[in-house]
């Protein structure tokens, strides 16, 4: 019995030893010889840093982002769909069209009240 465990054991023990032999690897060839001010300064798309890190976000970036999860989403149910619409007949499409329907009503919902604008 135990020595089914025992392949298990080395595969442990190897990436152990592969994860150590890493680390000390890294502490000893990637150790920087220059710590100046410019290398701890963070970079940012080349531009210089203008604030803080802890700003807040506007409450639009949030709505945007769940719209864009949704309407992505969107695309996980109808894929499937499209693979097997012709075995789900009549009820299928039928389904579908109330999903799309409920979609694109809250896609209206959502673009008449300011959502999707960023400004």
């Amino acid at each position: 019995m135990q020595e089914s465990y025992l392949p298990i054991l080395v595969l442990i023990a190897a990436a152990t030893g592969l994860a150590l032999v890493i680390l000390v690897l890294s502490a000893l060839l990637g150790r920087s010889r220059r710590r100046g001010t410019a290398k701890l300064y963070p970079y940012e798309c080349g531009l210089p840093v203008s604030g803080s890190a802890r700003q807040r976000f506007s409450v639009r970036f949030y709505v945007v982002a769940m719209l864009f999860i949704l309407f992505d989403l969107e695309t996980a149910f109808l894929f499937p769909w499209a693979v097997v619409y012709r075995r789900l007949g009549m009820y299928g499409l039928t389904s579908m069209f109330v999903f799309i329907g409920i979609l694109l009503t809250g896609f209206v919902y959502a673009w008449r009240k300011g959502g999707l604008q960023w400004t």
